[in-house]
């Protein structure tokens, strides 16, 4: 016959006596009977499992999956728990199933990555934070009221804070407000300077040019940075055209093939 779980609750409505099912499953050797057994004890201390994941409500996860995971964590409890050490399976299932909705939280919520240290500030700071609020009325809590209410020192809180804006990231396509007109978070963003590109090709090439004679770096000078265009710089040097175009061919070529046999960094 089934050992039954009892009805007759600790101080806590959702606390059931199930001590002596606990000396029970024990006992038992792994099989259906002890399997039952312990499916019965868990179903028993479901509603404390659920009445803890009741506290963790408003904070970016459904009641549904915080159920789901305090039953996990119920579980886990159910499953380590040893009456031979002679504490109350409360007291230990508690910590236990608050610690694994608080690792859910940690773990699979946070958009951004952020330092498990600083999610610990933050938590503290968050608690601190509601805590101190009900005895300030129409303010909130100041950095240095926080660092005393928590030991932490001042910085450490301030980190905290900034974790506080953590949680969650912001899509790129949320809507800003700018003056008359609305944009995308994405809007706001820079991109890649095109002039990035002439900075590097201009390095790439300064070697090669200052090896060229004078007169030539004079003539790419003019054609390339004074813009100036061949018949140009033809009259100003006393040359033909065409003289100058083979010039500048030839000098960008050589300086050309300087650079592609450069080894790479």
């Amino acid at each position: 016959m089934p050992t039954p779980v009892s009805t007759r609750h600790h101080p806590h409505d959702d606390a059931p006596d199930t001590a002596a099912a606990f000396r029970e499953l024990a006992a038992l050797p792994a099989g259906p009977r002890r399997d039952a057994l312990r499916d019965r004890i868990v179903e028993a201390w479901l509603p404390m499992a659920e009445r803890l994941a009741g506290r963790f409500r408003s904070r970016g996860e459904s009641y549904e999956d915080l159920r789901q995971v305090a039953a996990l964590g119920l579980v886990k409890a159910v499953d380590r728990y040893d009456p031979g050490r002679g504490h109350a399976f409360e007291s230990y299932a508690v910590p236990t199933v608050t610690g694994e909705i608080k690792r859910h939280f940690r773990d699979h919520l946070w958009t951004l990555h952020v330092p498990r240290r600083v999610q610990d500030l933050r938590n503290r700071v968050r608690q601190a934070g509601q805590e101190l609020s009900q005895t300030l009325p129409g303010r909130a809590p100041g950095v240095a009221e926080i660092a005393a209410r928590t030991g932490l020192g001042e910085e450490d809180v301030r980190e905290g804070q900034a974790a506080l804006e953590s949680f969650s990231a912001l899509s790129l396509d949320a809507e800003l407000q700018g003056g008359d007109d609305d944009y995308s978070l994405g809007d706001a963003l820079g991109g890649p300077d095109p002039a990035l590109d002439t900075v590097v090709d201009r390095e790439a090439v300064r070697g090669s040019l200052a090896a060229l004679p004078e007169r030539e770096r004079a003539i790419l000078y003019m054609r390339f940075f004074d813009d100036m265009t061949q018949s140009g710089i033809a009259e100003r040097l006393g040359i033909s055209q065409m003289h100058v175009s083979r010039l500048i061919s030839r000098c960008c070529h050589r300086v050309r093939e300087q650079v592609l046999r450069e080894p790479s960094d």
